[in-house]
C-alpha cells in the first residue's frame, strides 16, 4: 500500500499557486509574531497558535469582547446618544462647564462676548461645548499628548469654540444678561437630565 495507485488523475497545478501559498504562510507567521509581541504573548514559534488562542478565536467571543472594549474606549459625541446615556453625558458636561470653564475662562457677558446662563437649552452650545470637553479630556492628559496638550487645547479648541459661542451671531445672540431667548429651548431635555436620583 506504500505505492501510490497508477490510476490517480494528473493534476495540473500551476507552480505559482505553491508560491502564493508559501507567501500567505509567511504573512500569517509574521502577523502572528507581531500580535504576540504586542499582546505580550508566550514564546511559541510564529505561526503556531496555542490551545488557548485557538479556543478563543474559534468561538470568536474573546475577539468580539476585545473589539467592544476598544470601541468604547473613548466617550461618544453627545448628539449621537439617546436617553438615558444622553442625560448622563449632559449632566457630566454641565458639571465640567460650570465647574471649570465658566469660573476659569468666562468673564462677565457683554454685547461682544455673550453667554446664556441656560446654555444647556441651546443645541449648538451643547454640541460645541461637548466637543470642547472631549478635547480637554484628551489634551490635558500627559500620557496621551505630552506636555504641550494644554497649549494645543487652548489654541485649537477653546479659543475658536468661545469665538463661535460668544460672538454676536452665535447661539446666544438673542440672550441678554439675565434673560434667555425661549426660541432656542429644547423642552424636557434638561429637566430629564436632572431627574435621576443621586447615588
Amino acid at each position: 500500500m506504500a505505492d501510490e495507485p497508477d490510476d490517480l488523475p494528473e493534476l495540473d497545478v500551476p507552480v505559482g499557486m505553491f508560491e502564493d501559498i508559501e507567501d500567505l504562510k509567511a504573512q500569517v507567521a509574521s502577523l502572528t509574531a507581531l500580535v504576540k509581541k504586542l499582546t505580550g504573548g508566550d514564546d511559541a514559534e510564529p505561526g503556531e497558535a496555542s490551545d488557548d488562542e485557538e479556543g478563543e478565536t474559534a468561538g470568536g467571543e474573546t475577539v468580539e469582547e476585545e473589539d467592544e472594549e476598544e470601541e468604547w474606549q473613548y466617550p461618544p459625541f453627545i448628539l449621537l446618544l439617546d436617553p438615558p446615556e444622553y442625560d448622563d453625558e449632559l449632566r457630566a458636561l454641565i458639571e465640567w462647564v460650570e465647574g471649570v470653564l465658566v469660573p476659569g475662562y468666562l468673564a462677565e457677558p457683554s454685547a461682544d462676548a455673550r453667554w446664556c446662563h441656560l446654555w444647556w437649552e441651546h443645541p449648538v452650545a451643547i454640541a460645541r461645548l461637548h466637543a470642547l470637553w472631549l478635547a480637554w479630556q484628551e489634551l490635558t492628559d500627559p500620557a496621551s499628548c505630552g506636555y504641550t496638550g494644554p497649549s494645543v487645547w487652548h489654541r485649537d479648541h477653546l479659543d475658536p469654540a468661545l469665538r463661535e459661542l460668544r460672538g454676536s451671531s452665535g447661539p446666544f445672540a438673542g440672550c441678554t444678561k439675565g434673560e434667555h431667548q425661549i426660541d432656542h429651548r429644547m423642552p424636557s431635555l434638561v429637566p430629564s437630565a436632572w431627574s435621576h436620583a443621586e447615588d
